[in-house]
């Protein structure tokens, strides 16, 4: 392959691509008499909370069914694309995105509203993702346990051509970064948040949001350069 072609330029949006993520976000401490409705809260980001955000907030927060039925109609489905990224498969993002809206109705009393709502529910999505990735490893480890003992169930075959060379180049690469640089990218440059809202989900500040995706980027490049002497003209 002469180049793979991936535009890394700052402001750049790319296509959504499959990944996988390991270490859990802590959340944050909440000032427990801060009230979730208050208008002079501000997001993680330094950015004041949009009043629709607080809205749903608070609507959530009586047990309005209806609120979480716009909170899914507005964010489901970035929520789906991003758990898929983070586990690879439909199924699993559909069921992390599903574990997340209970934990959402479980816990939405210590939403205090020191972020935005949107940011406070990625943060328990990329907290239940990286959960569910671990409780996948150990289940593989498990498994790999049995096979030496003798006792696995045959392999499921992958279906020929299910991942085109540049995807799967691209999730090669992506796999090497490490855990915060493939978040800050792939919650960046595929699902579009900005460095303010990543700071809260991620609980880091925004100039190490956008030195991580700096970075993500350089090494994204190195990875995916055509080998020395693979070009038109090369070496022989």
């Amino acid at each position: 392959m002469a180049s793979v072609g991936l535009a890394l330029a700052v402001g750049h949006r790319i296509s959504p691509l499959l990944c996988q993520g390991e270490s859990r976000v802590q959340p944050s401490q909440s000032d427990p008499s801060a009230n979730a409705a208050s208008s002079s809260k501000t997001s993680a980001g330094g950015q004041a909370a949009h009043p629709e955000d607080l809205a749903l907030a608070a609507a959530c927060q009586r047990g309005d069914l209806r609120a979480y039925e716009r909170l899914y109609h507005l964010q489901g489905a970035r929520m789906k694309n991003l758990a898929r990224n983070l586990l690879g498969t439909q199924n699993d993002a559909e069921d992390a995105v599903q574990e997340t809206f209970l934990k959402v109705q479980r816990s939405i009393a210590s939403f205090r509203g020191q972020s935005s709502f949107v940011t406070w529910t990625f943060r328990i999505l990329v907290n239940t993702c990286h959960d569910m990735r671990r409780r996948s490893v150990r289940r593989k480890e498990d498994a790999s346990q049995e096979a030496r003992e003798g006792f696995s169930s045959p392999p499921e075959s992958r279906a020929p051509g299910a991942h085109p060379s540049l995807r799967l180049a691209l999730e090669r690469a992506i796999a090497a970064l490490t855990q915060r640089q493939r978040d800050v990218f792939l919650l960046y440059e595929v699902e579009g948040f900005r460095h303010a809202e990543i700071a809260g989900m991620l609980e880091i500040t925004e100039t190490v949001s956008k030195n991580t995706l700096f970075y993500a980027k350089k090494s994204l490049r190195q990875l995916l350069a055509p080998p020395r002497g693979s070009q038109l003209g090369g070496a022989e």
